[in-house]
């Protein structure tokens, strides 16, 4: 994958996912439990509606990053029952990579697995946030894997977000656009 255009994608997807994540217009809440609250708005870009998960982890930053971070092998394949598997098709940078996600089937097997190839970056900001950005991409070495339909997603991300006044005693503010 070229690098110049993988950049530039991928930081107009992380501009575009800090945008939904700052504005706080439109959100209606639809579900709230367990600590987690779901909120969803219509999409201004494609027909159908936004998603956002929030939730109050307590732990590091770093603590909280290595359960939802964008790695094979890592927590996330261990605890969300909708990856069955998660790998790094191509690195291209520290901080980009191209990835491919395996999910369930699901709703009794009326939804068939899922098979979805992103471009993923990785961000650090000055607050102490971390991101991964990303959005569905072709790429040579992912073809269609047999028994799965081809998911697409559009531009999403994962925040993990120091709250704020909470300076030492390691909660943090998770959400999931």
């Amino acid at each position: 994958m070229d690098l110049s255009w993988a950049t530039q994608e991928s930081e107009a997807v992380a501009e575009k996912v800090l945008r939904y994540r700052r504005d706080a217009s439109g959100w209606k809440k639809c579900r709230e439990g367990n600590g987690v609250s779901i909120s969803w708005r219509p999409s201004e870009e494609f027909p159908g509606n936004l998603y956002r998960g929030e939730g109050i982890l307590c732990g590091t930053p770093e603590e909280v990053w290595d359960c939802v971070k964008p790695v094979a092998g890592g927590l996330r394949e261990k605890w969300d029952d909708n990856v069955n598997s998660f790998e790094i098709v191509q690195s291209i940078t520290d901080t980009l990579c191209v990835s491919r996600t395996s999910t369930p089937s699901a709703a009794m097997k009326l939804i068939s697995p899922r098979d979805f190839v992103d471009l993923v970056l990785v961000k650090k900001y000055e607050d102490g946030t971390i991101s991964s950005n990303a959005t569905h991409v072709e790429h040579p070495l992912c073809p269609p894997k047999p028994g799965f339909v081809r998911g697409f997603n559009h531009p999403c991300g994962c925040f993990c977000e120091p709250l704020p006044g909470n300076s030492g005693k390691g909660c943090e503010l998770l959400r999931h656009l």
